[in-house]
Formats: structure tokens, sequence, C-alpha cells
């Protein structure tokens, strides 16, 4: 055997290692190839329910929403009238701020006159009488 029959036995063991080793890795692909088939041959199905899942969250979501706008509709006139007596109540404790504001510049005013007159001695003795005339009525005689 001369060299060129030496170098054709190299190439040819070299030529069936790689189509052995290329013959495995095809093998390995047409498995993957075939698995992939399973799997996108389910993918139909599988949308199909998933579209029907979907459909239902979308409908139970609409029903939902209506639900909820009629119990926000329901309580919007609750809403209001509650506005209405927060709003009456304001007025009515600002009334009373103004009388109660009233009354103690007309009671300054009153205990200055009575200062400035000497009346102080007077005032004290009606209220003491008005309070014994009180508890005299209260023990009944």
């Amino acid at each position: 055997m001369d060299l060129l029959g030496i170098a054709a036995l190299i190439f040819a063991i070299a030529f069936a290692v790689l189509v052995v080793f290329l013959a495995r890795a095809l093998g390995n692909l047409a498995n993957v190839l075939s698995k992939t088939e399973v799997t996108v041959g389910k993918l139909p199905e599988q949308l199909d329910e998933i579209t029907r899942e979907t459909g239902t969250v979308l409908h139970n979501t609409n029903e939902t929403i209506l639900d909820v706008n009629e119990k926000v509709a329901t309580l919007n006139p609750l809403f209001g009238m509650i506005g209405d007596a927060g709003e009456a109540s304001r007025r009515l404790s600002s009334s009373l701020v103004d009388m109660t504001e009233s009354m103690r510049n007309q009671s300054q005013e009153a205990t200055e006159i009575s200062q400035q007159k000497g009346l102080r001695g007077f005032y004290g003795l009606a209220a003491f009488i008005y309070f014994l005339n009180q508890k005299r009525k209260e023990n009944g005689e």
C-alpha cells in the first residue's frame, strides 16, 4: 500500500465516523421533531379551551361590572342625602357658634356694666334667691 492508499483509508475511516456522528445527530433531531409534532398537534385543542375559558371570564366580568354599576346607582342618592345632612349640620353648628358668640358678647357687656355701676353684689344676691327658689320647688315646698 502506498501513501495514497493509506490516505484514502484514513479519509474513509474519518468519513465513516462523520457519517455515524451525523446519523446520531439526525436521529436526535428526528426525535425532537416528532415530539414537537405531537405538541403542535395538541395546540388547537388547548387554544380552543383557553378561548372558551377567556370567554367565560369576560362574560363573568361583564356581569360583575353591571352589578357594580347598579349598586353604585343605588348608592348615589344615599351619598347625596348624606352630603345634604352634612351641609345642614354644618349650617346648624355655624348658627350655634354665632348664637354662642353673641350670648358671650352680651354676657361680657352685662358684666362690664355691672362692674362699672357696682351692681355685682346685686346680681349675686338675685342669683342666690333664684337658686333657693329652685331648690324649694324641687323639694316640694
